[in-house]
């Protein structure tokens, strides 16, 4: 009975231990990232930091073939598969390691965003360390784009305009809290 009281006191004691070490990694991890993300965003001057009026008149000057640019978005797949600025390039983020086989001249213009601001970031060091020289960022991604109020299309519905966008958007039950939906496959929400 001694031995499994100690047992247990030193199982507990373990457990405890190994959730604070979590807790300061988490917050070295955090910390971190966060550094991480301070230096790539510091990589792409901020005369090449687009805004969405900016970044329009580019897609427009591109779209009527006056001005040259890769245009790319790097949200996800089903990101982009739901909705996308018409005409424009994708280039998921995790694949940026493509760029290179697919963009030869190093001085072209390239201009990548996301949905919000951070993947964008990523992507741009990384081609700036592969030796782009002519990269910019739309900082305003898909959502400063779709509240500009400027159309997006799909392969289903064509163009389209979104009049009102949602991070995450699940109408709950008020008496039991769950969603209102009864079944979906292979969706997050």
């Amino acid at each position: 009975m001694k031995r499994l009281f100690v047992l247990v006191l030193a199982l507990v004691f373990s457990l405890g231990t190994a959730s604070a070490f979590a807790e300061d990694d988490s917050k070295m991890l955090n910390d971190n990232e966060k550094k991480v993300w301070e230096k790539a965003k510091s990589v792409i001057p901020a005369e090449r930091q687009l805004n969405v009026e900016q970044f329009k008149k580019l897609y427009d000057e591109v779209m009527a073939g006056t001005k040259k640019a890769y245009l790319i978005d790097t949200r996800t797949h089903p990101e982009f598969y739901a909705f996308h600025i018409p005409y424009t390039d994708h280039i998921h983020s995790g694949h940026m390691y493509t760029i290179p086989g697919k963009i030869k001249d190093k001085n072209a213009m390239i201009v990548v965003w996301c949905r919000t601001h951070k993947r964008q970031a990523y992507v741009a060091e990384k081609l700036v360390e592969y030796g782009y020289t002519n990269v910019w960022i739309y900082n305003d991604g898909i959502v400063g784009w779709i509240k500009a109020g400027h159309p997006v299309c799909n392969q289903f519905t064509g163009l389209f305009q979104v009049t009102e966008y949602h991070k995450e958007f699940t109408e709950m039950d008020k008496e039991t809290g769950k969603p209102k939906w009864q079944i979906r496959e292979f969706h997050p929400y």
